[in-house]
């Protein structure tokens, strides 16, 4: 009994004769030649050219409206005002300690703790009646904390590195983070250890770029006029160092003779003791 055994060449002759095969093949080469040119598309829109390179470097250097709210331009035209509702209610009793002011000034600029005197860095605002204190300028509270000396603190930001202080407070009614407008309330004046011969009071700084400038010169000034005049005050108060370490080495030369001048008296005065003792006793054996 004989098998029926198809040999693989005739399998494929019998393929080949099939009315569907060629067709097949066709569309088969077809899609393969479609897939590769959507893929090399893809792949050529997937680089940008130089024209949409430019353009993307253009809208990234456009600031966004986020930008504008970290960076308020608006403020620096902000006038610095009292950190009082009513300058009124209140008055000036410590004044900031200005190395260019009159001797008067600089003593009402004193403050004395602990059989010490100390240079004021702000100004203290008293009065016999409780009254708000109110931020001086728009900002943000970078800090808010409860000092043994000073009573509590609250110290606000307002960009380009000025930043405002209030100390001795009584109640603190912001917190940190907290968005401030100028005028709104930051608390109420209250008494310090440090500040106790003022009473009720509040103690207020400006700063620009960590160093305190007098208040009292930029009331009613653009925060812009910080930049103006901080290098002029920084390099007067140099001068007055530097006055002032001169005329302290002046005075300790001046001491320094006076001391060589009586030494030398006391030297002098000695020697004539020596010689009138050497006489007497010369006249002595004499006799």
């Amino acid at each position: 009994m004989k098998e029926n055994r198809e040999t693989p060449k005739n399998k494929w002759s019998q393929i080949f004769r099939k009315k569907w095969f060629f067709p097949a093949v066709y569309l088969g080469l077809a899609a393969l030649l479609l897939a590769v040119v959507v893929w090399y598309q893809n792949m050529d829109s997937s680089v940008p050219t130089a024209d949409e390179e430019i353009q993307n470097e253009q809208e990234e250097s456009i600031p966004t409206s986020a930008d504008d709210e970290a960076e308020p331009v608006a403020n620096q035209q902000e006038v610095i005002q009292f950190p009082l509702t009513d300058p009124d209610q209140a008055e000036i009793v410590t004044k900031f300690y200005d190395y260019s002011a009159s001797e008067e000034d600089q003593e009402s600029a004193l403050v004395f703790y602990n059989n010490k005197y100390y240079q004021s860095k702000g100004i203290d605002v008293a009065s016999e009646k409780p009254f708000d204190v109110v931020a001086s300028l728009s900002g943000t509270v970078k800090e808010v904390k409860e000092d043994p000396l000073l009573g509590n603190v609250v110290v606000l930001t307002h960009g380009n590195e000025v930043m405002t202080y209030y100390s001795s407070l009584e109640e603190v009614k912001v917190k940190p983070g907290d968005e401030v407008k100028q005028g709104d309330q930051v608390g109420t004046a209250g008494q310090s250890i440090f500040g106790k011969d003022n009473g009720t009071h509040v103690h207020f700084e400006i700063r620009k770029d960590g160093q305190v400038v007098n208040p009292e010169s930029f009331f009613n000034q653009p925060v812009s006029s910080l930049d103006k005049v901080k290098s002029e005050e920084v390099t007067e108060e140099a001068e007055a160092n530097e006055d002032t370490a001169v005329s302290e080495e002046a005075e300790s030369d001046e001491a320094a003779t006076e001391d060589a001048n009586e030494s030398e008296a006391s030297e002098n005065e000695e020697e004539d003791a020596n010689a009138d003792s050497e006489a007497d006793s010369d006249n002595e054996t004499i006799q």
